[in-house]
């Protein structure tokens, strides 16, 4: 079975780490993967890639040394391997600029403002989540747990 990630890119080793034990209710089923940069999010997203295993959710801060997550998260969209990877920008910083850039250019699922709540980060997770398994084919019976049951049943009511 292809293994799913959530891949979390900030260039605070803090943030990397909350966000790491916030999410830990996804690592039954799933990888959860920090990146400090950009760069370093785009080779592991080619290793998983490779592996034939998939990148199901991105978690980008907007503020980074040499590549902004608007940056980071418009180039994902431009390859056509990750189309259907979902998107959320994490940031404390952003503007109303970059909040539209991330919508029009990168995609964004979901913006969340840091500080997070860490119920409202695993929903919005979850509602990513199931999005990505009903749109890439994934049996979503194996991560039932996991996701959000209206999203499911509204995003399978899309597909049939």
């Amino acid at each position: 079975m292809e293994q799913l990630f959530i891949i979390c890119v900030d260039d605070q080793s803090e943030v990397l780490n909350a966000l790491e034990g916030d999410l830990e209710v996804f690592d039954d089923k799933m990888n959860v993967e920090v990146c400090d940069s950009a760069h370093e999010a785009i080779e592991l997203m080619d290793e998983i890639d490779q592996n034939g295993d998939f990148v199901a959710i991105i978690i980008s801060d907007q503020v980074m040394p040499k590549t902004s997550g608007v940056e980071f998260l418009a180039k994902v969209t431009e390859d056509p391997r990750f189309d259907l990877t979902q998107k959320m920008l994490l940031t404390g910083q952003a503007t109303h600029q970059d909040t539209i850039q991330a919508i029009n250019l990168g995609g964004i699922g979901h913006y969340v403002e840091k500080p997070w709540k860490k119920d409202d980060i695993i929903a919005k997770v979850k509602t990513l989540l199931t999005r990505y398994v009903v749109q890439k084919g994934v049996d979503y019976n194996d991560y039932m747990d996991l996701m959000d049951q209206q999203v499911l049943f509204a995003e399978l009511r899309k597909t049939t």
